[in-house]
């Protein structure tokens, strides 16, 4: 499992707080920074995020509600407003991986309860 998938999976999981993460993500370079967020987007993808795990994600993740990422988390159709967010300025990069990841926490929890309750082989759900 590559760092990136390790870290983003452990603030999920709440093995790693939010804050820590942030610290993480800001010290890598800003092509980094967009390729973490790619990640994040296709792992929430993959977990079925809804624009519900986007209003949750929002309130967990400290962004203001009319920040850009914060604006398009909470809207139709997803996996759009997903890949927009990925493309907004450098200077948004924070915030989107704060909304990005909060909402994957949410999505991928869910997850877990429904699809993967027991019986889970996922390496990335097994990190405790």
């Amino acid at each position: 499992m590559k760092e990136s998938e390790r870290i983003i999976n452990e603030i999920a999981q709440g093995l790693v707080q939010l804050e820590e993460g942030v610290r993480w993500f800001s010290a890598l370079e800003s092509a980094q920074q967009k390729a973490v967020l790619r990640e994040v987007v296709n792992y929430s993808m993959q977990a079925h995020a809804t624009v519900e795990d986007g209003r949750k994600g929002l309130a967990r993740s400290g962004v203001k509600p009319t920040a850009n990422p914060a604006v398009m988390i909470v809207r139709e159709p997803l996996p759009d407003r997903m890949a927009k967010i990925i493309n907004l300025p450098d200077s948004e990069n924070v915030k989107a991986f704060r909304v990005l990841v909060s909402t994957f926490s949410v999505a991928d929890a869910r997850r877990r309860e429904t699809e993967c309750q027991g019986t889970c082989s996922h390496a990335w759900h097994n990190l405790s």
